[in-house]
C-alpha cells in the first residue's frame, strides 16, 4: 500500500511556493531555530546545529507517512518557513498540521496564509485526507487568525499542555474537516 504522502509535489501560489524540503534548505532551518519568537511561537526547543539541521532536512523525502514542504517567497526564491503535514494515521485519513515561518523578515506578509491554503487544498483534494488537526497557543492570536480564517474549528482546550519559561499554558485544539474545506471553498 502506498501512503498518502509518498508524492512530494510543488505546490505553486501567487506569493510563496511549497516545494520538498532539501539539505540546501538547512541555513533557512538554522535561522528559523535561531529566532527565539519563532521558536516560542510553535513551542519548538530544538537546538540549532547545522549538521542535525542538514541531516534532517536530507532525510525528509525518504518518509512518505509525512510531507515536508520548504515556503519560499516567489519574489525572491528565499526559503522563508516549512509547513508539514504529520502524525499520519492512514485508518482515520488524518494527520496534523504545522507550519513556522523564519521570523519577523517573513511575519505579516500572508505566506503563512497562502502556505496554510496550498496544503490544506493539497491534503483534501490531492491525497484524501479527510481531517487536519492542530495546536495553538495563546501567546500566538496572529496563528490562531490565520488558522479561523483558513477554515479550521476550534475543539477544546488541552489545560496548561506547554511548559514555557517557568510558566504552564494552554493548548488550543483545531482542526478542519474534509466537508468544512469544501464548504469554505
Amino acid at each position: 500500500m502506498t501512503l498518502p504522502f509518498a508524492e512530494k509535489p510543488i505546490l505553486p501560489g501567487d506569493l510563496v511556493t511549497l516545494r520538498p524540503v532539501s539539505v540546501e534548505d538547512a541555513p533557512g532551518l538554522l535561522e528559523l531555530l535561531a529566532d527565539p519568537e519563532s521558536s516560542r511561537l510553535t513551542a519548538t526547543r530544538a537546538e540549532p546545529d547545522p549538521e542535525v539541521a542538514r541531516r534532517w532536512y536530507a532525510t525528509r523525502g525518504e518518509h512518505d507517512d509525512r510531507l515536508d514542504l520548504a515556503i519560499v517567497e516567489n519574489a525572491t526564491g528565499t526559503y522563508v518557513g516549512e509547513v508539514v503535514l504529520n502524525d499520519l494515521n492512514v485508518d482515520n485519513r488524518s494527520c496534523g498540521f504545522r507550519i513556522s515561518l523564519v521570523g519577523p523578515r517573513a511575519f505579516g506578509r500572508g505566506y503563512g496564509t497562502e502556505a496554510t491554503r496550498l496544503v490544506l487544498r493539497h491534503a483534501f483534494e490531492t491525497v484524501g485526507i479527510h481531517r487536519v488537526e492542530l495546536d495553538v497557543y495563546p501567546f500566538n492570536p496572529r496563528a490562531r487568525h490565520v488558522y479561523e480564517k483558513a477554515g479550521f474549528v476550534l475543539e477544546g482546550t488541552r489545560r496548561e499542555a506547554l511548559f514555557w519559561d517557568g510558566e504552564w499554558f494552554d493548548a488550543y485544539v483545531m482542526a478542519m474537516l474534509e466537508t468544512d474545506w469544501r464548504a469554505a471553498g
